[in-house]
């Protein structure tokens, strides 16, 4: 017998690290040395606050860069990558790195951010929980995806992926599977940037639905 899917959801407990950054050059070395929880932390909030609109800075980095440096080109560079296009979060440390590394052997003078405006590395804590949502079948999981939480949602569509270090986020794990191949690609193609949180819902339901018609 198949195994049905369980949706869960989380809460979060943020943490400081006490390290701080006043120039880029410090921003690197934290990025060098604090734990992949706070890279998540400082990228991949911004894709859950995407439920209604779209960030103009898709992380903390670039949003830090931007207002407190005032260096409005390498914002754009670090705002510029595209996290959901990585496996794992070393992966998405090492191109932070990357463009940081490159900036600072062209540009030796370091800018000073003002005081109080340090950039401040946290990190957070996740606690999964399960909800009183199951789904069986494919007409089940369609259903449950409408009454699910969008934290529930998110939780499944990414964090499981980056945080859980699973191969896909959960949703295309389960679809595979069940057999549904084809629309288990669909889902891992689905780009978050493209829609809100809710718009990407939206788009998982309408493929489900268009799924459960096929096999009728």
């Amino acid at each position: 017998m198949k195994e049905p899917f369980y949706f869960n959801t989380r809460i979060t407990q943020v943490e400081l690290l006490g390290r701080t950054a006043r120039n880029v050059k410090e921003l690197l070395e934290g990025i060098k040395r604090v734990p992949s929880s706070s890279i998540y932390h400082h990228t991949h909030k911004y894709l859950e606050q995407h439920r209604f609109f779209s960030p103009e800075h898709p992380n903390d980095f670039s949003y830090w860069i931007n207002t407190s440096l005032g260096l409005k080109k390498l914002a754009e560079k670090i705002a510029s990558i595209d996290i959901i296009q990585f496996s794992g979060i070393e992966d998405l440390r090492a191109k932070f790195i990357q463009i940081l590394g490159d900036y600072l052997k062209d540009s030796p003078f370091l800018r000073n951010c003002i005081p109080s405006e340090e950039f401040r590395f946290l990190s957070s804590k996740i606690f999964v929980l399960p909800t009183p949502f199951v789904a069986h079948n494919l007409e089940e999981f369609g259903e449950a995806l409408k009454r699910v939480t969008v934290r529930s949602f998110y939780f499944h569509m990414f964090e499981a992926r980056l945080r859980l270090k699973k191969p896909d986020n959960d949703f295309s794990c389960w679809l595979r599977d069940q057999g549904y191949i084809r629309l288990a690609e669909k889902v891992s193609q689905l780009d978050p940037y493209t829609y809100t949180l809710e718009g990407l819902r939206r788009n998982l339901i309408r493929l489900v639905e268009e799924e459960i018609r096929d096999d009728r």
